[in-house]
């Protein structure tokens, strides 16, 4: 077996006689024993050119040969343009674009898939250096499950005005989301804090410890299923407005993760959650003057309000 990675050979030393070949090599590498016990079941660990088990006990003076593989830094910025991102608008400060579904804004453990960032970079723009590497540019973000208009900075100075923007809560963000039933009353506000789920640490819920959250919501469209809100974000926690909506027992219509009906979203064909960034305005870094950017409803989305104006 051919394994590209790092390739150590040393002799059991006195010390570690006796020892279990996990327990050993935990030890003289500065492994994990789960890790050891991993590299031992991936035939990766010989003592005396035979390949061996975890628990294999050690005798002083063999040798002891293992083979670490490289594992790709999951934070790393892979270029690659991404079929569906649209750029809405693009100056030597900014660059807005039509974010779809199924793309991460930047790379992230457990996450392999396309990214805005990976586009951008594929595509030739200039970004910003400021941040994190893996999110440079990055001023805000949208869930991979969520879709619509976001903005990105080019430069510095782009980067530190619009960083404060949202900080000061000065940017309007605006959603649509179908939800199922009607929210009563039809226009309010959710102010409840929000933190990980004790439980499932990919969800959020609501939690006296939690961040501080606000959510405004109105009616647009109330149907015999489901409801259109407007929804104004105050804070921008992650899966705000998904949390809330559920907690309100209203969850967007199509978000399993957050107690939505299967049948119904099975019957308007959707495979996620019906939310949509549709509108964001803020003052330009460089001019000051107020600026807004719009993004139509993709395709799976306009069809599932289809069906749900269409129910009698």
């Amino acid at each position: 077996m051919s394994v590209s990675g790092e390739e150590r050979t040393l002799l059991v030393p006195d010390g570690l006689a006796g020892e279990r070949v996990d327990a050993a090599i935990a030890r003289m590498f500065g492994l994990s024993r789960t890790r050891a016990a991993e590299l031992a079941a991936e035939g990766l660990v010989l003592v005396d050119g035979v390949a061996v088990s975890k628990s294999e006990r050690l005798l002083p003076g063999a040798r002891l040969d293992i083979t670490i593989p490289s594992v790709a830094d999951p934070l790393t910025v892979v270029p690659v343009e991404v079929e569906g991102i649209s750029i809405l608008h693009d100056d030597p400060a900014i660059v807005v674009i039509d974010k779809p579904v199924g793309v991460a804004v930047h790379p992230s453990p457990g996450w392999n898939g396309p990214t805005v960032v990976g586009h951008l970079v594929a595509a030739g723009f200039r970004i910003a250096t400021s941040g994190a590497a893996e999110r440079q540019g990055i001023v805000q973000r949208l869930d991979v499950g969520t879709s619509g208009v976001m903005v990105i900075a080019k430069g510095e100075h782009a980067y530190s005005v619009l960083k404060q923007a949202f900080r000061d809560r000065t940017v309007d963000k605006t959603y649509h989301a179908l939800v199922q039933g009607h929210p009563d009353p039809l226009e309010g506000t959710i102010d409840a804090p929000l933190g990980r789920h004790p439980k499932f640490d990919y969800k959020f819920t609501v939690r006296a410890d939690g961040r501080p959250s606000v959510t405004h919501y109105e009616t647009l469209e109330a149907h015999r299923f489901a409801s259109l809100l407007q929804i104004h974000l105050e804070t921008g926690r992650t899966h705000q407005i998904r949390v809330h909506m559920s907690a309100l027992k209203h969850p967007c219509v199509g978000d399993l993760t957050y107690g939505a009906d299967p049948t119904l979203a099975r019957r308007v064909g959707l495979e996620r959650q019906w939310l949509h960034a549709v509108k964001l305005g803020f003052e330009h870094p460089s001019t000051g003057e107020y600026v807004e950017f719009e993004s139509p409803y993709p395709d799976d989305l306009a069809a599932a309000l289809e069906v749900v104006r269409d129910s009698v």
